[in-house]
């Protein structure tokens, strides 16, 4: 298989140049096994487990036994918060916990991997040389994304399109970007060192970097 090439847009949406991606990781190749388990993972780290019930030493109340032992007729009762009592204990009830657990480094990878060559399948991968904008302002970074072509989807036989949600790695945050991409609903920024598969998978279009797209493949290589 011949090494992919990509073209690469500048902030007004015009294609400049093309760049040869790195066939040892886009090789097109999905891999949707490493991908569940990495999805299943974040999922699992992403769940509070605050839940909490009381035990029946817990609940308060119950010091003292309710009728003695024996004579009365009535059941043995050692405490009034027995869980067979209303208000109380429960018995093997939820308590707070970490459900997250960890993966191999090489699945982690594997799911990147994957995630990215399955944007790159569906044509929603976009390479841009730079995004940068000269003055923090969000007007500015639309401009810039509706070059892209990135946004509402303007259909006039459904007034209901969905928005396009957007991922944009870049290779370092720049303050007055961070300030300008803020608003925008529908974009998700990150550093492409820091990105993972569910951000990828998440996002209907994938914008990178020329830098970031270098960081990223390093990133993967090692």
């Amino acid at each position: 298989m011949e090494p992919i090439i990509l073209p690469i847009y500048n902030t007004d949406g015009k294609e400049i140049d093309s760049i040869k991606l790195d066939h040892g990781i886009f090789d097109g190749i999905v891999n949707a096994d490493a991908i569940h388990q990495v999805v299943l993972a974040y999922n699992a780290g992403q769940r509070k487990g605050l839940a909490s019930t009381k035990t029946m030493g817990e609940v308060s109340g119950g010091g003292r036994k309710p009728w003695k032992q024996k004579g009365t007729g009535r059941a043995r009762v050692g405490s009034i918060r027995s869980p067979l009592w209303r208000h109380g204990g429960v018995v093997f009830g939820p308590h707070p916990r970490d459900f997250s657990y960890t993966l191999p480094v090489k699945i982690k990878k594997l799911a990147l991997k994957s995630s990215l060559n399955a944007k790159m399948n569906e044509n929603n991968f976009i390479v841009v040389d730079n995004f940068k904008i000269e003055q923090p302002k969000t007007k500015e970074a639309v401009k810039i994304l509706t070059n892209l072509k990135i946004g509402r989807l303007k259909d006039k036989n459904n007034p209901k399109a969905k928005t396009v949600k957007a991922l944009l790695l870049l290779d370092k945050l720049d303050e007055n970007l961070k300030l300008a991409l803020r608003n925008i609903a529908f974009l998700t920024i990150n550093r492409a060192q820091d990105t993972n598969t569910y951000e990828v998978l998440a996002a209907n279009k994938l914008i990178v970097t020329r830098e970031a797209l270098s960081e990223l493949t390093n990133r993967l290589k090692k």
